[in-house]
């Protein structure tokens, strides 16, 4: 096969298609999937930031304003 022939059947390949660890057969993880845990991940952690901002809101001052609780100090 010549090198353009190479080349072109390289490029045509859906690169989200290509393996993250292609000498790693026991891991078989494309690109695409990468990144779809990333943006998972990323979205997840966001979630916990933004769920610890909320409770932080709601114990700090929710709850005493309401009575629940008073704080201490």
């Amino acid at each position: 096969m010549g090198e353009a022939k190479r080349r072109k059947t390289r490029i045509s390949q859906d690169p989200d298609q290509e393996l993250v660890f292609p000498n790693l057969k026991d891991i078989p993880l494309t690109k695409g999937q990468a990144r779809a845990i990333y943006n998972w991940t990323t979205r997840g952690a966001w979630a916990g930031i933004i769920l610890l901002a909320i409770v932080w809101v709601v114990i700090r001052f929710v709850g005493p304003a309401l009575g629940w609780w008073h704080l201490v100090g």
